[in-house]
């Protein structure tokens, strides 16, 4: 006897899901240095991550509501930690099973929807404007075919919203991701005694305040203030040298970390000599890349803790 079972619409949709949809934890094959998915969220079956930006502290804007009039109804601006991570599938399937699959993956999440809407009723082009989204070719978006979701969940005390627009081009379906743990800005600031102390104490001390380009030895303006007490630090000890010793967390091969480490410590080096003019004989760098870890690489807060750069006394 041959048994046959029908499937409600609700597990044909879960099944749907689990079929076309997966929850990597780390980069895959294709994808740009350094991403990485969503936990608990994952990418659709098939996608390479096209763009990825995290931030320790950012501001994001979300539209939580349509558009009326070409005017936005309800637009928050968010504070906090922000990831934004863009997708690109192979041809094949639609802008909708894209992004109800990201829906999916959001409610089970815990994310409550905010808006939910497709291109007219978003409100055209003005709408996808007031999205901030990834550059191209990191990120395609057409003005007159596109989804957007915006959901919110608050748990364990803190507020996160979830953001996703959906598009197409060249019939490759364009996904963004964006992610906002909503939080206060540390204090990351460490003075020229405290530096002194730390190299008098321990040897080497950490500095989270120098800040680089995603994935490059760039220094961002930002770094200014943490720049400055190295150099007064330096300043008021003629006698002392530094070794100047950049780290990184787990995410992207173990040579590309140990030398994208080696080339920001380098970088802080010559502007340490070129903008404050400490000697280069002074100043000793090195990178080694994620074999120091002072967190868990299985956390994001704990890769927050890891991508650092440390004054280590000879």
């Amino acid at each position: 006897m041959r048994m046959t079972f029908r499937l409600g619409a609700l597990a044909q949709a879960v099944l749907l899901t689990a079929l076309v949809f997966h929850t990597p934890a780390n980069a895959q094959p294709g994808d740009v240095a350094g991403a990485r998915d969503v936990p608990g969220i994952g990418r659709f079956a098939g996608s390479v991550i096209t763009g990825y930006v995290a931030k320790d502290f950012d501001a994001v804007r979300v539209q939580a509501a349509p558009f009326k009039a070409d005017k936005a109804t309800d637009e928050r601006r968010l504070e906090g930690r922000i990831a934004r991570i863009a997708y690109r599938t192979a041809p094949g399937p639609s802008i909708l099973e894209v992004s109800r699959n990201f829906e999916s993956q959001l409610a089970k999440a815990g994310f409550e929807t905010l808006v939910a809407c497709d291109t007219e009723a978003c409100g055209g082009i003005p709408f996808t404007e007031a999205i901030d989204l990834l550059p191209v070719p990191q990120m395609w978006v057409d003005g007159f075919d596109y989804r957007y979701f915006a959901g919110r969940k608050t748990a364990g005390g803190r507020e996160t919203y979830a953001s996703l627009l959906v598009s197409q081009n060249n019939q490759q379906i364009f996904a963004q991701l964006t992610i906002a743990e909503l939080g206060a800005m540390e204090n990351k600031m460490v003075s020229a005694a405290e530096m002194a102390k730390g190299l008098g104490d321990k040897g080497h001390i950490a500095l989270y305040g120098i800040y680089f380009d995603t994935d490059k030895a760039t220094l961002k303006p930002e770094s200014r203030p943490t720049l400055e007490q190295i150099a007064q630090l330096l300043g008021g000890q003629p006698q002392l040298n530094v070794f100047i010793v950049g780290h990184t967390d787990n995410q992207g091969s173990y040579d590309y970390n140990l030398d994208l480490s080696r080339r920001r410590a380098e970088a802080v080096a010559a502007e340490l000599s070129r903008s404050y003019r400490i000697a280069p004989a002074r100043l000793r760098t090195a990178g080694v890349g994620l074999l120091a870890p002072v967190g868990s690489n299985a956390t994001d807060a704990g890769r927050a803790l890891n991508r650092r750069v440390e004054l280590v006394a000879p």
